[in-house]
């Protein structure tokens, strides 16, 4: 793929990130309007973060709506063997770079409207426009936008093999990324994995999937987290379980008398779940299980609470409450990234600019979707600002009632605004489409018929319980 260098390009929209976010609006605007696009990145391929990532990782949610619209990813099918069976496929982190290069070049390449430039830097230059930098020869080229700059960089993740940790090591300390499992040669003494999130949780499932004894490891957890039930987020001929999903939230947000009450509702109606019964959760980042891994991760018993890690010796971890022994066969395994970044919201759409940013809780690939297309078939951007309120990731437990409120508020607007809702529905991205089709079902029947009872308390309710928690 060449470079222009030296010269001056023109187009109507710049991207800036060509991970999923930006893929996805990409695909959006050239399918919605005859614009012409510029994708950049500082990366030799799209994909964004899944080209760094862990080689054992998969998507929490079904690949079935996440990428773009223009392409499915993976065949829609339901596993029939594993930890997800039942369950629709999630892909692999190496197919979803393969997905993003296909999009890239089968889609967006062949429209003949979307240049890509990877290894680049892209900075805001002189009043002529923005420029880009190669890494690989330091020679720049200068972008004019007629529209808008697209950030697509706003809410990138932080990950275990590109952050910088918060604590430090002595040389003698076994302490590798979690990508860097798969590079062992010979067996440790035990395994120390550090970390709360998803990244953790799946390091300690490849570890007992490949025959480590629970009790050989050890969990550095510096808080628990409330997690989702995956059986609750399946979609197509599944679509009726996510609707129920829906259905339980609202009737225990409706009737919850506060925030205590509220989540004592969504545990016992399945929609949060907890990995020690016996501990209360702090922690809320969308990190989904299934029952077969819940169970695989209680049988971890070590489960060192004692604060987040600030120094590593020989022999012993030293946190923020504490220390614990280790030793020199130990490996010590680095989840502590902080994955999503909690960022302050802010108006997705302004003069000359579009960022980025979740709208529906948990599916940053479809509000990027329906960004672009607002962006591409309406004009007033105070209106399409009311259609996308910013809704910046959770991270503590609380966050989970101010990202469901700002979520059905959105959903409300939507629902009365018939042309978006026609979009929605023909969206891949969107993980409830084809609900329609299942009205026979008495599951969905009894599902819609709940939710619609209970919408309008449920808002109004976690309204409150939000202004409560500030």
């Amino acid at each position: 793929m060449s470079q222009a260098r030296g010269r001056i390009i023109d187009t109507d929209y710049l991207i800036v990130g060509a991970g999923a976010a930006g893929m996805a609006v990409a695909d959006a605007l050239i399918e919605a309007c005859d614009a012409d696009v510029v994708i950049v990145d500082r990366r030799h391929r799209p994909g964004g973060h899944w080209n760094d990532a862990y080689p054992f990782v998969r998507l929490h949610q079904p690949s079935a709506y996440y990428g773009v619209n223009s392409r499915i990813l993976g065949s829609d099918s339901i596993d029939s063997i594993g930890p997800n069976a039942g369950w629709y496929e999630r892909a692999t982190a190496a197919e979803i770079c393969d997905y993003y290069q296909r999009v890239l070049d089968e889609h967006l390449l062949a429209s003949g409207r979307v240049r890509f430039f990877g290894m680049s830097d892209c900075e805001a230059g002189s009043q002529d426009g923005f420029r880009l930098t190669s890494r690989l020869t330091g020679e720049t080229t200068t972008i004019r936008v007629r529209r808008r700059v697209i950030d697509a960089r706003y809410l990138e993740a932080s990950i275990p093999a590109t952050h910088t940790r918060s604590f430090d090591a002595e040389p003698a300390v076994r302490l590798i990324a979690v990508n860097d499992l798969v590079e062992l040669t010979g067996p440790g003494s035990g395994y120390t994995v550090i970390g709360s999130g998803k990244t953790a949780m799946d390091a300690c499932l490849w570890l007992l999937d490949g025959g480590v004894p629970p009790e050989a490891i050890r969990w550095v957890r510096p808080r628990d987290s409330w997690l989702l039930d995956r059986a609750f987020s399946q979609p197509l001929e599944l679509v009726a379980s996510l609707i129920e999903g829906v259905s339980l939230y609202l009737e225990a947000a409706a009737h919850a008398e506060d925030a205590d009450d509220l989540f004592r509702r969504l545990e016992t109606c399945g929609q949060l779940v907890r990995l020690d019964a016996a501990v209360e959760p702090a922690m809320y980042k969308y990190a989904s299980v299934s029952q077969a891994e819940l169970t695989s991760l209680r049988r971890i018993e070590n489960v060192v609470r004692l604060g987040r890690v600030r120094h590593i010796a020989p022999d012993q971890i030293f946190l923020d409450r504490g220390s614990v022994p280790t030793d020199g066969g130990q490996v010590h395994v680095d989840c502590s990234a902080v994955g999503l970044r909690v960022t302050p919201g802010r108006p997705v759409f302004e003069s000359g600019r579009i960022t980025l940013q979740q709208i529906r809780t948990g599916q940053p690939a479809f509000s990027a979707a329906l960004i672009g297309y607002l962006e591409a078939s309406r004009t007033d951007d105070a209106a399409k600002n009311l259609l996308c309120p910013p809704n910046p990731y959770p991270d503590a437990a609380a966050d989970w009632i101010r990202c469901t409120c700002v979520s059905l508020r959105a959903q409300a607007r939507w629902l009365a605004d018939p042309d978006l809702s026609a979009w929605i529905e023909r969206s891949r991205l969107n993980a409830s489409r084809g609900t329609g089709a299942h009205l026979a079902d008495p599951r969905m029947r009894s599902a819609m018929a709940r939710m619609y009872a209970n919408f309008d308390r449920a808002v109004t309710s976690l309204a409150k319980l939000q202004a409560q928690a500030r």
